[in-house]
Formats: C-alpha cells, sequence, structure tokens
C-alpha cells in the first residue's frame, strides 16, 4: 500500500512546493467524458457513459461497510497510477489489501490520509483535487454543508480529477452541487438508485449490480 499521510503532513508538504500542484489541463476535444464505473448498466444510464471524470460524485448510504467500495473499485483499478495516485481521506476502517487488489487496484498506488476532523478532511480532499497530481480522490468527512461540497465540486473541475464522496442517505433530501449522486437502497433487495446526474436526467429504474457471470 502507498504512504499514510495526515492533514497536517499534507499542509507544509504543499507550502515548501514538494507537492507538484499541477494546472488543470483542457480536455481534448472529443475525449470521452466519463470514467467507466465498470458496470455495464450504470455505464449505459449515465450521460457521460461513467463517473464523471473530473467532477464530484456524491454516494449515498444507509451505513458504512455495505458495498460502497464494490461500486467504485472497478473505476480505481484504472485510475490509481504510479504517475497519479489515488487519495483516500479519511476512510472509516482500514482498505482490505487483498480485496482491493483483487479488483485490479495496485495497492502501492494508493495513498491513506488520516484526518482529525471533518474540517481537515474536506480540506485535504480538496488540495488533492486542485493539486492533479491524483488519480481519484476518495472521501468519508463525516459532515460537509453546501459550500463544502461546492469547494469540492470546483477543486475537482479546476483539477480535472475524479471525486467520490461516501455520506450518510439522510443528506439525499438536502441539494448538492455534486454532478451525480448515487443512493444505496436497501428495500426490496439492495440495489443503486441514481438521484441526480448532469446531463440528463435519472433513470427511473434503481440497478442490482453484479459481476458478469455472477
Amino acid at each position: 500500500m502507498g504512504d499514510v499521510l495526515s492533514g497536517a503532513v499534507l499542509s507544509p508538504l504543499f507550502d515548501a512546493r514538494r507537492l507538484w500542484r499541477g494546472r488543470a489541463r483542457p480536455a481534448s476535444e472529443g475525449a470521452p467524458d466519463g470514467v467507466p464505473t465498470g458496470w455495464a448498466p450504470l455505464d449505459a444510464a449515465l450521460p457521460q457513459g461513467g463517473w464523471p471524470a473530473h467532477a464530484l460524485s456524491e454516494i449515498l448510504l444507509p451505513l458504512d461497510g455495505v458495498g460502497e467500495l464494490e461500486l467504485v473499485l472497478p473505476a480505481l483499478a484504472s485510475l490509481a497510477t504510479r504517475q497519479r495516485p489515488a487519495m483516500v481521506v479519511a476512510p472509516p476502517y482500514v482498505p482490505g489489501v487483498d480485496g482491493w487488489s483483487a479488483r485490479g487496484v495496485d495497492m502501492r498506488h494508493v495513498t491513506i490520509v488520516r484526518a482529525g476532523s471533518a474540517s481537515d478532511a474536506l480540506w485535504a480532499m480538496e488540495q488533492c483535487l486542485r493539486s492533479s497530481a491524483c488519480g481519484a480522490v476518495l472521501g468519508w468527512p463525516g459532515e460537509a454543508d453546501e459550500r463544502a461540497l461546492r469547494r469540492l465540486q470546483v477543486a475537482a473541475e479546476s483539477g480535472h480529477t475524479p471525486a467520490f464522496l461516501f455520506r450518510d442517505r439522510r443528506h439525499a433530501a438536502h441539494a448538492s452541487p455534486a454532478a451525480l449522486r448515487i443512493e444505496l437502497e436497501t428495500q426490496p433487495q439492495p440495489q443503486w438508485r441514481v438521484r441526480k446526474c448532469r446531463g440528463g436526467q435519472p433513470p427511473a429504474q434503481a440497478f442490482v449490480l453484479a459481476r458478469a457471470g455472477a
């Protein structure tokens, strides 16, 4: 697995220019807008054909540890690279190396960032997104108001980096600037429902996502 950092460690690194702050690159004309999710039904339903490549995706959950990482790991396998590692900010539990590796994620290119508070986690996510140095940023800040969410959305756009924010599904009732919102429903069976997708209407049907051959 990559390094484990704290939010306090990131600040002097950015200030001392030991972490590169790249400039946002203009998207190539005609390039795909989305990052394939690894789930064909979901890709087909999303306007970009996958996860928004340079935006915030909000994943709403009844509680942590109910399959949310299974949803994003196929994409993370292609996003986490030596040149642009994935940053995992304030996860509620230590990622399982074997499970992530089995889904194709090279754990040498994954860095865990510890945070002492929700504000620290949000700050770390924003800095990582703005740097353009990360392949993806995943975060569990706990609490985040609309202003904080908007800052993350702007940072993802300016840094050309996909961001994944994991939150309690009670926030589904509140407006969000995220480009994509997807909620895990537990009744009548575990299924994913797209609540918002920029550039199109959310599909009417929820999705039960199964691996090919399952």
